[in-house]
């Protein structure tokens, strides 16, 4: 900005946003002075590109637009619905309903299927039943990662 650039020559563009042509540091310095602005460095091409703009009035429309931008972006968030092998089917319509709610709003969604005791004989009727869960919510969304088992450890 202003004497910080050190460069003999530049690229001047003006407060309209035409372009001057390559021109001295010094005169560029002294147009943005009879302007009552500042010399801005844009780009580091060769060789660099400056403006004349007001910095105060650039540096804050640069933050308005970072904020409306961050205001703008949604976190994703992975929310959990936990199944049973035994599920019934009016409870498993209730948890596929949420699972839907929850993939429609743009948040992810966890599958966990929970074995307890002689269940775990049976991980058949567990992998049957995620398999109809990623069929149900097949046109909603696509499965990110293939199950896994986890096994508690015995105390």
């Amino acid at each position: 900005m202003n004497e910080r650039i050190t460069e003999e020559e530049v690229r001047l563009i003006d407060a309209e946003g035409e372009q001057l042509g390559v021109v001295p540091t010094t005169e560029a310095l002294e147009r943005a002075e009879a302007a009552g602005l500042d010399l801005v460095q844009i780009s580091n091409a060769d060789p660099i590109v400056c403006k004349i703009m007001d910095y105060g009035k650039f540096v804050f429309e640069t933050k308005k637009q970072k904020a409306a931008q961050k205001k703008k972006q949604k976190q994703i968030q992975v929310k959990e619905v936990k199944f049973r092998p035994g599920t019934d089917e009016g409870d498993y319509q209730v948890k596929l309903k949420n699972l839907t709610r929850f993939l429609e709003g743009g948040d992810k969604g966890k599958v966990t299927l929970r074995f307890r005791g002689r269940e775990m004989a049976h991980q058949d009727i567990g992998r049957k039943l995620m398999e109809r869960i990623a069929a149900d919510l097949e046109e909603i969304g696509a499965v990110e990662q293939a199950r896994k088992i986890k096994k508690k450890k015995k105390r």
